[in-house]
């Protein structure tokens, strides 16, 4: 990705010029200037805000608890946290960046991004993100063969756990608060995580 402010207003005025959402590929996303976050969905380019401390603090803790659980276990998957590249069609019109996946198919491990679906993938929202992570992502992930999405809630401290096991686009669908424990489905029993203990940390840290 280039850099500095010039290079992005030049990047931005140029692709104006030769492109209208819905026609980006993956090769506009790669020469997106540097420091800037966007993903690329269906063609369409989504400016992303820069998360806040609390969105980091769960999302580090949830990262720490997986793979902990995998190496204790050893699990053959992997978790990565954001900003992880994914070419989640494995076609050159969609690359999201989830807040934190967990691969178990290692062969879609590449260096530079993971190309096909994780098995998991959480989204912490935030007000800008909370439509399309409800909506929009939940569709597209679910399509693309993604068997569990968790969508944590940090305001209403709620999480939404989505297993995509079902035939013909149904799902089954529970949710959580922040005093339980959550079972891992893609671990069969081997994981899960104590959200009480993120709650009980992040009121010492920011207080109700």
């Amino acid at each position: 990705m280039v850099q500095d402010s010039a290079a992005s207003e030049a990047w931005h005025s140029d692709r104006k010029k030769k492109r209208g959402q819905g026609e980006y590929t993956i090769k506009d996303y790669l020469a997106l200037p540097e420091g800037e976050r966007w993903e690329l969905i269906d063609g369409r380019l989504i400016r992303m805000e820069s998360p806040t401390t609390v969105h980091q603090f769960i999302c580090a803790k949830l990262l720490t608890v997986l793979n902990s659980c995998i190496d204790e276990h050893e699990l053959p998957c992997l978790a990565l946290a954001a900003p992880t590249d994914v070419q989640l069609d494995m076609d050159d019109r969609t690359i999201v960046v989830p807040d934190l996946i967990v691969l178990c198919d290692l062969k879609k491990l590449r260096k530079k991004l993971v190309y096909g679906a994780p098995d998991m993938v959480v989204e912490i929202l935030s007000p800008s993100t909370q439509s399309r992570d409800m909506l929009w992502k939940n569709q597209k992930y679910q399509f693309a063969g993604v068997r569990e999405y968790w969508i944590v809630n940090p305001d209403e401290k709620k999480i939404i756990v989505n297993l995509f096991t079902e035939p013909k686009g149904a799902f089954v669908s529970r949710i959580y608060d922040f005093e339980e424990k959550i079972p891992v489905a893609i671990s069969e029993g081997k994981c899960e995580i104590d959200f009480s203990e993120i709650k009980r940390k992040m009121e010492k840290l920011y207080g109700n």
